[in-house]
């Protein structure tokens, strides 16, 4: 375990790069999923698990992986980035939107791309994905690269939402605050649910916006209004918000402790787990907890918040991915 400091993101990442291929994946229940390959064709495969659940992928994504080894794959979840039906339109019906829909998703692209086995690369959500893709199918992993883990533990949930982070940005939880009832003391995740269900734009947008934007405020080391005003946009905030409370409100289906429960099952993976220590949406307990549980991974502590674009994490991360090159 190392702490290691860095300064510029853009001194860390490969340069940007275009896709070679793109395309949308018929998952079934009406749903299409988009996916993108970049990077060298016959390459080391990898997939790159985005966060959220709903946040979709964006170019800087790309660029976590030397292009000349790699065949980078990413793909956006259903119902959010450029997969469709998107999860802000007011007929968008998340049933058939869960993790083990996911897991299975990600296996129909394995598939559909002709790969025997990939890397998985997840951060956040993509952690706690990529971890239950792993453990249902660790014959297809070559390694797994995860950062700010998340596992969806009723007591992650209840220190983010239910006031626990709340005493380290209090201005930002007042914002959160906003749309529920004056002197609101139920569970907020809920409550939420709620908010965002209603068919009121004037309820569920304001809703869509807080949720997202509280994670956006926090999610950084030194505060970046950038990243709030991106999370900030209205289709991407409900749409954000949405599944991710979805997810939430059903423990990610699964039982509780279920991922560190049945880290044995990733036995024989190689692994890099990176984590920042001031990470305000995932604290390090979690990550601590799965290298405990999954101890031959390499773990890596830095100086940093939660961002995948914190420098310190970033480097970590092409150091791992090079690594495994």
């Amino acid at each position: 375990m190392t702490t290691t400091e860095v300064a510029d993101l853009d001194d860390i990442l490969y340069p940007p790069i275009e896709p070679y291929l793109d395309g949308m994946l018929a998952v079934g229940d009406g749903q299409q999923v988009y996916w993108e390959e970049c990077g060298n064709p016959d390459g080391k495969p990898v997939v790159f698990v985005h966060g959220g659940p709903g946040g979709g992928c964006t170019p800087s994504y790309r660029r976590y992986f030397d292009p000349r080894r790699y065949r980078i794959v990413l793909f956006d979840q259903r119902g959010c980035g450029r997969s469709t039906p998107h999860a802000s339109e007011a007929v968008a019906d998340l049933s058939a939107n869960t993790t083990w829909h996911l897991v299975e998703d990600m296996e129909r692209l394995r598939e559909h791309r002709g790969i025997e086995r990939w890397q998985v690369f997840g951060g956040s959500w993509g952690s706690a994905l990529g971890l239950a893709y792993a453990q249902t199918h660790p014959a297809r992993v070559t390694e797994l690269v995860l950062r700010g883990i998340f596992t969806l533990r009723r007591s992650e949930l209840d220190w983010y939402y239910n006031g626990g982070a709340a005493n380290l940005a209090p201005q930002w939880w007042r914002s959160f605050e906003k749309p529920l009832p004056d002197g609101f003391e139920g569970d907020r995740i809920l409550k939420y649910n709620e908010l965002l269900s209603d068919p009121d734009p004037a309820v569920h947008g304001p809703a869509g916006v807080a949720w997202t934007t509280w994670e956006a405020a926090t999610s950084t080391l030194e505060f970046s209004q950038a990243l709030v005003e991106e999370f900030s946009d209205p289709a991407f905030a409900l749409a954000f918000a949405r599944i991710e409370n979805h997810y939430f409100v059903n423990a990610g289906w699964f039982r509780e402790g279920q991922l560190l429960e049945d880290a044995s099952r990733l036995a024989g993976i190689p692994g890099v787990i990176v984590q920042g220590s001031y990470d305000l949406p995932c604290p390090i307990t979690t990550a601590d907890a799965l290298h405990r549980a999954w101890p031959e991974a390499d773990y890596r502590v830095v100086l940093s918040g939660h961002s995948i674009s914190e420098p310190a994490i970033a480097a970590e991360l092409v150091a791992a991915t090079d690594r495994f090159a």
